[in-house]
Parts: C-alpha cells; sequence; structure tokens
C-alpha cells in the first residue's frame, strides 16, 4: 500500500530550507543529480515534519532526469510517476522553491521522453533539464 502524504500546512512551507536541501538545489541545478540525490537524501533524513516529503519529490525528479540523460526509458517515467506522488500534496511554492515551474519543466522533460520513446531517447535535448529556481534568503 502506498504511503499517503498528509497536505503541508502554510507552517511547513514557510520555514527555512535545510542546509543540506540548499546543497542539493545547487547540485541540481549544476547537472550532478546523483550528487543532488544524496544531499537532498541527507536532508530527507535529517528533516521533521512533511517537509521532508518534498525533498524527496525534488531528490526524485533529479534522478528522473539523470535516467534520462543516460538513456534509460522505464526508468525516466519510473521516476516521473514516483515523483509526482511526493510532489503533489504541495502548493506551488514551498519554503521559496518554485514547484509550479518544477512541475512544467517536468512535465516538458516527460513529453519529450515519450515523443522519443526507448529507441531514441539518446536524442533527449539536454537543454529541457532545467534548473530548481528558488529563493536564496
Amino acid at each position: 500500500m502506498a504511503h499517503v502524504i498528509p497536505h503541508p500546512t502554510v507552517s511547513d512551507c514557510s520555514g527555512p530550507l535545510h542546509p543540506k536541501a540548499i546543497e542539493g538545489l545547487e547540485l541540481f541545478n549544476a547537472g550532478h543529480y546523483w550528487h543532488a540525490h544524496e544531499a537532498l537524501e541527507a536532508a530527507w533524513r535529517e528533516e521533521t515534519g512533511e517537509i521532508r516529503h518534498l525533498y524527496q519529490g525534488i531528490l526524485q525528479v533529479g534522478v528522473a532526469y539523470l535516467h534520462a540523460q543516460r538513456g534509460n526509458y522505464d526508468g525516466a517515467l519510473k521516476l516521473y510517476h514516483r515523483c509526482q506522488h511526493w510532489l503533489a500534496p504541495f502548493p506551488d511554492e514551498c519554503r521559496g522553491i518554485d514547484l509550479a515551474q518544477l512541475r512544467a519543466d517536468l512535465e516538458t522533460v516527460i513529453a519529450e521522453v515519450r515523443q522519443l520513446g526507448p529507441e531514441h531517447i539518446g536524442e533527449l535535448d539536454q537543454s529541457l533539464l532545467k534548473p530548481v529556481i528558488y529563493r536564496k534568503d
């Protein structure tokens, strides 16, 4: 049975980002998706409350991008579905992260992955892999 994520409260989204989450976002934005995964996972493990699921969702977006880069069609789609589960409960902006833009960018990537199919995923336009936009307060 899938883990059900309660809807985050306003206070969940108004706090500061965990330092490891900031590190993970910077690594993500540099295209270092595996290292971003490690930093965001550290934030997920140390964080309490529902906000930890935000970090899990973002790290899975990075892994979906990594699979797409490496030509793993099935892996990209699997992680796409998985990260949606974690990100869905959060509003369009949370802890300064523009989740609306992240979701839109992810949808663009996955639409391209699907159009290319498993035979041509290696032709993915790498410029579609956009950074996470967030406030660096």
